[in-house]
């Protein structure tokens, strides 16, 4: 279980899926009960990174379509 709590806690089930779909793309075992502590450092920040790019895209795509700003 993540040490941060989620703002929205019904985005987990969609970000579990953001990150097996990045995991999927370059070619990083993700295991399907949850747990991944043989994954090297290098691997899960490639996942981090591309999620964080993921969102960062997501947000700015709703903004610029006359979402709400903050």
């Amino acid at each position: 279980m993540s040490r941060k709590s989620l703002v929205v806690p019904q985005a987990q089930a969609a970000l579990d899926h953001l990150k097996y779909e990045v995991a999927q793309q370059f070619g990083i075992q993700w295991s399907p009960d949850g747990y991944n502590g043989n994954m090297t450092t290098r691997d899960a920040g490639t996942i981090g990174g591309n999620i964080t790019r993921a969102l960062i895209q997501i947000a700015e795509q709703s903004l610029s379509s006359g979402a709400r700003k903050f």
